[in-house]
């Protein structure tokens, strides 16, 4: 396949998405599509190679009756979406914690002394990003987050699947409601962001807006 073909497709699969705010619910997403999209999402970059997320996918009808009132931005996509998912990002992930030595040493593979030599230069990486507190540290790791959600809704859209990447929420209550339910772990995770995916209802009332290039970028 040459690569103007390549280039074609993949900005084809660009303009087909669209921020999807309420989908068809009688159609779902075949379960092999979904691996594949939830693959986009594994297989992304993130700061580190660290992997700081969990992907919670929430298909109990009596689950997200609970979040709905906690959820606005997603009042129409919540009930109707095929698959929603909803995107945590691991807290304390300093140099030295245990889930960073472990994914660098059993996960990535490199030798656990050479780790241990390395360990100056991330303590200096922490500091020029002024990774210090709990709440940079938690910034930090939904920064990555973003990048697989963006990934899996690209993919999505490769195949024809629909999403909507979803900020509106409570965050406090969300992360209280999935506590209780014991879905953040021994307090390893906090909510990140959420996404929908199925079938669009119908289709966008106007074509995709975007700035001019030139509004953009500067090459210097």
């Amino acid at each position: 396949m040459s690569t103007e073909i390549r280039k074609k497709e993949l900005m084809s699969t660009f303009n087909f998405r669209h921020a999807t705010k309420e989908f068809d619910p009688t159609k779902k997403i075949p379960e092999e599509d979904f691996k594949f999209i939830l693959e986009a999402g594994r297989l992304s970059p993130s700061s580190g190679g660290n992997e700081p997320w969990k992907f919670l996918i929430i298909q109990s009808a009596d689950f997200r009756k609970e979040l709905a009132p906690l959820v606005t931005g997603a009042v129409r996509s919540l009930p109707t979406s095929s698959h929603f998912v909803i995107i945590l990002a691991r807290k304390g992930l300093t140099f030295d914690s245990s889930y960073v030595i472990d994914q660098q040493t059993r996960v990535k593979g490199m030798p656990v002394e050479v780790y241990k030599s390395m360990q100056q230069a991330y303590a200096q990486f922490y500091d020029d990003l002024h990774l210090d507190t709990e709440r940079a540290l938690l910034d930090w790791s939904s920064k990555s987050t973003y990048l697989a959600m963006a990934n899996m809704m690209t993919a999505a859209a490769h195949i024809g699947v629909d999403s909507c990447p979803i900020e509106g929420f409570d965050l406090d209550a969300v992360n209280d409601l999935l506590d209780k339910k014991g879905l953040l772990g021994d307090g390893e995770f906090s909510l990140s962001v959420m996404t929908a995916f199925g079938y669009r209802l119908k289709d966008p009332v106007r074509a995709k807006t975007r700035r001019p290039m030139d509004e953009l970028v500067q090459y210097v």
